[in-house]
């Protein structure tokens, strides 16, 4: 796929998403998907740009909470311990935990997209961070990514590069997809 096939892609399903969904059905959705994690890392992101928000679910979360934090461009993300308090602000309009807070390993992922498909594929904004994340991690353990999303940002197809890394499931306000790889 071209980069022009892929920035027109990418805009569609931003303006897909710009028209929201039913974010008590989503919270409810992912709470329940994330009931298996109980005690686990959990690895959330605070919403920006008309996201899906995955905080109510977050908060919910019986376990360790950390939120990305953008180290440089190019480069895996690493996660800080996140307790509910204030953010500061990070690279690309990202908030995030104070560099004093403590770096965690995630068990499980909630990973923020622009959109997706049914074969798990993601389409991101571009910068390439949660595929190499998830790439170093899953190297590394066992790591489940979780997509969030209003089910009006599910694309037809989305072609997978080599170096993309696919959801294990996606949660949207209408339902989950379960992903078989």
């Amino acid at each position: 796929m071209s980069a022009a096939e892929k920035k027109a892609l990418r805009a569609e399903a931003m303006a897909a998403r710009q028209q929201g969904g039913d974010q008590q059905a989503l919270t409810a959705l992912l709470i329940e998907a994330l009931r298996p994690y109980r005690g686990k890392v959990l690895a959330g992101y605070w919403p920006m740009r008309g996201e899906a928000d995955p905080l109510p679910a977050i908060k919910a979360h019986d376990g360790p909470i950390c939120l990305p934090v953008v180290l440089a461009k190019a480069t895996p993300l690493i996660f800080r311990e996140w307790d509910g308090g204030a953010l500061h602000p990070g690279a690309y309009g990202t908030s995030q935990p104070a560099e004093s807070a403590r770096v965690l390993v995630p068990d499980v992922l909630i990973v923020p997209l622009a959109g997706f498909d049914r074969a798990g594929n993601r389409l991101g904004y571009g910068g390439g961070f949660y595929d190499r994340t998830l790439q170093l991690l899953r190297e590394s353990g066992q790591v489940h990514a979780i997509g969030l999303a209003f089910a009006a940002q599910e694309l037809p197809l989305i072609p997978a590069e080599p170096f993309d890394q696919p959801l294990d499931r996606i949660v949207t306000d209408r339902g989950v997809l379960e992903i078989s790889h």
